[in-house]
């Protein structure tokens, strides 16, 4: 695994991704605040519900019409109005009905009212639905019917063939019966019977009844039309079937309820235009305002779930400003905003829009006499729809409920407002800080930069003081660390230019008691001693020759140095002066073999030829000094680009762990500490790496392997060359 370093810009910068909490701390809030605006919405309705409703409190005969008292109602034979969209074409083709077919209901067996022959299958039965528009009960009925049967030409009886059969408790408090038969298929004929259901005779034509019969392949249609002041609160139909031409005796009857007796009829429920007007005339159209029934039946309804204009909408509603800003946030940002929040849709699926029976928990509680709220996702997904419902007390009885609903699409706009704002802070702060806290990391790190390659400008890579540090005035931590930097560095110096001077000073000092011992020794040689005397003296004069020469080698290289300030440089071959001096290692070391590749190319330098040399000198020595007997020793040079590459290797010990660099220090020796003929400083390398810094190269040493293992020491040296 990888340890990268990670900045201090870097660092800060991931720091100051805590920020990123502020949107969400905002975003939590906001959140909140929906939850309490959408209470206050939900209040806001129950209100509404509670105002309307006030207003159909004690109104009996606004329910009584509606069939509204009974206990329960049944599918089939209490009957549902649906409100149309326009007016029926009295064709019998029934293409007008299309949009409402699904809600019609088929009669049949489990309708069956009468029937000659139980034994015989039951042959006829019909898809039947009503509508009310415009004053009008508008109803059609598709017959199933093998064997249809009309009425003679010239016969005065009316119920004796297929036919239609009306009842109802009309407005007045009267129990009326109809008849609708046709002698052929167009327009048909009504007639209202007498009250009492024995009687069938005499019969009066009833003109207000008009609609067509269709015959069809499997029976026939009947379209019609009756004017609601004819309707009362209780209503059935039933159709007769007549199979025997000769006979006319009537083989069953099928029918919404029974029409002959007033006791056992069905109901119908009629929306109700009065409670429509209350409704609108209170100006509630911000809502979708329901009255039903207790039995849920729709009674009015009034408003438009989507197009609202209640007070949250209306606070929702803001006007961007023609500006820089404003043109940037409507392209920019509010694109960036959007991809976490959500727009109100214009367009929702509204399962309930022309629905004629409504039920939930909230209608079921204020059904009970109580006030009842819920909330409930539309069948797409894409909004949240609150509705509220109120009961309508009649005598301490619940008759019906008052229901409002709206979308959430106000709040969720004023939250997306409040967010947006937001946000806006936000990103302003968040930018402003994050600025901040990057320029202020920049400046922290490029001071720390700056105080590194100062203390690396400082030393070299021998360990020797280039150049003082020079202290931060800023009075802050870095800055004392920059002093105090500053302040090493220069005792350092001081300490350094000591220990360099030290060699020539105490050359220089030991020079004169050395010479002083040297000659008190040949004095003492010249006299005459005993032979147990003069062991000694000997002894004492070897030393001062082995000191003489430690003092000799430490001024060669004091001496080098003043030199190397003062010399003349030169162009010259350096092919031509390493030839030269490999030709007098050879005459002056006669048992050592020398292995030689040198290019012919001069390879001309800048420098001093005696410098390189004496470099040279220093290097053959090194090498035969460490090199195993009858090996031989290796040079080559060759140019590489713009740089010349000498390289001497020998076979032998090799090089301790990390000693690649420190071998070239002064004072630096890598021999066994034992007794030794000559005296060894580790100067002749230091010397090397003088010469070597003075034309401006570089040198190294490594170990020489074979087959993976060290067998001796090349030590390679780079020496920058002239242009031809």
């Amino acid at each position: 695994m990888f340890n990268l370093p990670i900045g201090l810009r870097t660092k800060v910068a991931i720091l100051s991704l805590f920020l990123l909490c502020l949107p969400w701390l905002g975003y939590q809030y906001v959140w909140e605040m929906e939850k309490y605006l959408r209470h206050g919405q939900e209040k806001t309705l129950e209100g509404t519900t509670q105002a309307l409703a006030t207003a159909l409190h004690e109104r009996p005969k606004l329910f009584d019409k509606q069939a509204s008292f009974l206990s329960q109602v049944k599918k089939g034979r209490d009957l549902y109005a649906y409100p149309l969209t326009g007016p029926i074409h009295l064709d019998g083709k029934l293409g007008e009905w299309a949009s409402n077919r699904h809600r019609a209901v088929t009669y049949g067996p489990d309708h069956q009212l009468f029937k000659a022959d139980d034994g015989k299958p039951l042959n006829v039965s019909f898809t039947h639905m009503v509508g009310k528009y415009a004053g009008y009960l508008y109803g059609y009925f598709e017959v199933t019917d093998p064997k249809v049967i009309y009425r003679g030409t010239n016969s005065l009886r009316i119920d004796n063939n297929d036919h239609l059969a009306i009842a109802t408790l009309a407005p007045d408090g009267q129990f009326r019966r109809y008849i609708v038969a046709t002698i052929r298929d167009g327009w048909i004929s009504a007639f209202e019977l007498p009250a009492d259901p024995r009687r069938s005779q005499p019969v009066t034509p009833e003109v207000r009844i008009q609609g067509k019969w269709l015959k069809t392949d499997k029976g026939y249609n009947i379209e019609l039309r009756i004017p609601l002041e004819m309707v009362g609160s209780k209503l059935g139909f039933a159709i007769v079937d007549v199979n025997d031409r000769k006979k006319r005796n009537v083989e069953a009857i099928v029918g919404t309820s029974a029409t002959d007796d007033v006791t056992k009829l069905g109901t119908v429920l009629v929306p109700s235009p009065e409670i429509e007007s209350i409704i609108k005339g209170m100006s509630h159209n911000s809502s979708r305002i329901w009255v039903v029934d207790r039995h849920g039946r729709v009674l009015a309804k009034s408003g438009d779930i989507y197009s609202s204009t209640n007070v949250w909408a209306q606070t929702a509603t803001e006007q961007t400003p023609d500006t820089f800003w404003g043109h940037f946030k409507q392209q920019v940002l509010h694109p960036l905003y959007y991809r976490i929040l959500t727009t109100p849709p214009k367009h929702f699926v509204d399962s309930l829009k022309d629905s004629t029976v409504l039920e939930g928990s909230h209608i079921r509680k204020a059904l009970a006499g109580q006030f009842g709220s819920t909330w409930r996702l539309t069948p797409d997904g894409k909004a949240v729809i609150l509705a509220a419902a109120s009961p309508i007390w009649i005598d301490d009885t619940v008759m019906g409920v008052v229901i409002a609903e709206e979308t959430t699409h106000g709040i969720r706009t004023l939250r997306n407002k409040a967010l947006e704002k937001l946000f806006n802070v936000i990103l302003t702060i968040m930018s402003m800080g994050t600025l901040a806290l990057f320029f202020f990391a920049s400046s922290i790190s490029s001071r720390i930069r700056k105080l590194r390659d100062d203390a690396e400008q400082a030393i070299d890579s021998q360990g020797r003081i280039r150049k003082a540090i020079v202290g931060s005035k800023v009075r802050d931590e870095i800055g004392d660390l920059s002093r105090s930097f500053a302040s090493i560095v220069g005792r350092l110096s001081q300490y350094t230019h000591y220990l360099e001077n030290m060699s020539s000073r105490l050359g220089h000092e030991l020079r004169t008691p050395v010479a002083v011992v040297r000659s008190s020794l040949e004095h003492l040689n010249s006299q005459d001693l005993p032979p147990q005397h003069q062991k000694y003296v000997d002894r004492a004069h070897e030393g001062v020759s082995r000191l003489n020469m430690i003092l000799n080698n430490m001024s060669e290289a004091t001496r080098l140095e003043e030199a190397l300030t003062d010399a003349e440089v030169d162009n010259f071959p350096l092919s031509k002066v390493i030839s030269g001096c490999m030709q007098g290692y050879q005459m002056t070391y006669a048992n050592q073999v020398f292995e030689l590749e040198i290019d012919k190319d001069p390879m001309t330098m800048r420098g001093v030829p005696e410098y390189i040399a004496q470099l040279m000198d220093k290097l053959i020595a090194n090498a035969i000094e460490f090199s195993q007997n009858d090996t031989p020793i290796k040079v080559s040079l060759k140019a590489k680009g713009k740089q010349a590459l000498l390289s001497v290797s020998n076979q032998g010990p090799s090089l301790p762990a990390n000693m690649g660099e420190q071998i070239f220090e002064s004072m630096v020796s890598v021999r066994a500490q034992k007794a030794q003929d000559k005296p060894h400083l580790g100067l002749g390398l230091y010397i090397a790496r003088l010469i070597t810094d003075f034309h401006k190269g570089s040198i190294r040493a490594e170990n020489l392997m074979q087959d993976g293992q060290a067998a001796g020491v090349v030590i390679h040296i780079l020496l920058p060359l002239e242009a031809q």
